[in-house]
This record gives structure tokens, sequence and C-alpha cells, in this order.
């Protein structure tokens, strides 16, 4: 029997969630359905995924997913501490958030040249979404838009890769190609 592949799910929930924080960063919609995807499909769909990804001993995916999920529900929590006055974090607090998760997105980034092209893509259009973002929250507000944009191409690129994953299983064939490995 034949397992199905987690990661159409946790690419599925990190590409929605991020198009909806970016469409919010753009102006053009509120924090309720960012929050809520950010805690159900980003956060929690993405930590089943990664679970998942453990018991087919895919580390990448297993650490990519957990580590994103956990992000998302960090994310909310801060946006809803926030509002409800429960703790507040200034602008550089989130933006030393960011960082973190930064320097987490280099190490993927660069674990991705052993995986394929698709991933390269993905995980480099976040690492410079990342970049941008940490610049926004010291000094540099006018580059929100510059990462809303990177991001939502990251976003797109995460939803190929679930797209591709999906037709080419069903298809029996390269229907969607991710490219090769840049590093053996």
């Amino acid at each position: 029997m034949k397992n199905g592949n987690p990661a159409v799910v946790g690419l599925a929930g990190f590409g929605m969630t991020t198009l909806l924080l970016q469409l919010h960063n753009l102006g053009l919609m509120g924090w309720g359905p960012v929050l809520g995807m950010g805690i159900i499909f980003g956060g929690l769909a993405q930590l089943i995924a990664g679970f998942q990804e453990q018991k087919m001993g895919n580390n990448f995916g297993y650490s990519a997913f957990v580590s994103y999920g956990a992000f998302w529900i960090g994310l909310s929590l801060i946006k809803l501490f926030n509002h409800f006055g429960i703790y507040a974090s200034e602008t550089s607090d989130v933006g030393f958030y960011l960082i973190g998760w930064t320097l987490y997105t280099l190490i993927m980034f660069i674990a991705s040249f052993r995986v394929h092209k698709a991933m390269v893509f993905t995980f480099g259009t976040l690492l410079i979404g990342f970049i941008l973002l940490d610049l926004e929250h010291f000094g540099f507000p006018e580059l929100k838009t510059a990462a809303a944009i990177d991001l939502i191409i990251c976003a797109f690129a995460a939803w190929y890769m679930m797209a591709g994953i999906i037709i080419n299983d069903l298809a029996g064939k390269t229907v969607l190609p991710m490219g090769k490995k840049l590093i053996d």
C-alpha cells in the first residue's frame, strides 16, 4: 500500500498562510484570516505534516514543517497577546523573532541545494523575504512592500511544489518538473 506524501498538506498550509499575511502586509485585508490560518493551516496542519514526514524518514520535511508550523502559531500568539494586552511586543521584539527565523531559513536554504531547484527557489525567496522583513522592523519600513511581493512569489512557489507532487503522482509521470539537485 502506498503512503500519501505529507508534504502536500505542509506546502499547502505554508503557501496559504504566507499569501494571506502578505495580502495583509499590502493593506488588502485584516489580521483575522491570517490568525485563523496561522493557527490552523499554517500552524497545526504543518505540524501534523512534519510529524508524518518524520515517520517517512524525511528529516528535511520534518524540520521544515514542524518548525514553520511553530513559526505560524508563535506569530499568531504574538499578535493575539498584543491585541488583548496580555504581553506587548514592540516592533523590534518582532524583528528579533524574525531574525531567529531568518537564521533558521538560511540553514534550510543551504540544505535545499540537496533537494531540487524548486525547493532552492522557494527557500531562496523565503530567505530574501525574511531579510527584508528584518530590515523593515529595524528602521526601513519602505521595504515592507518589497518583502510582501517576494513572499507572495514564495507562497506560489510552495504551491507549485504541492501541485507538482499531486499532479505528477496522479499522472504517473513528470508534468510539473522540480529540477535536479544543485549539489549531490
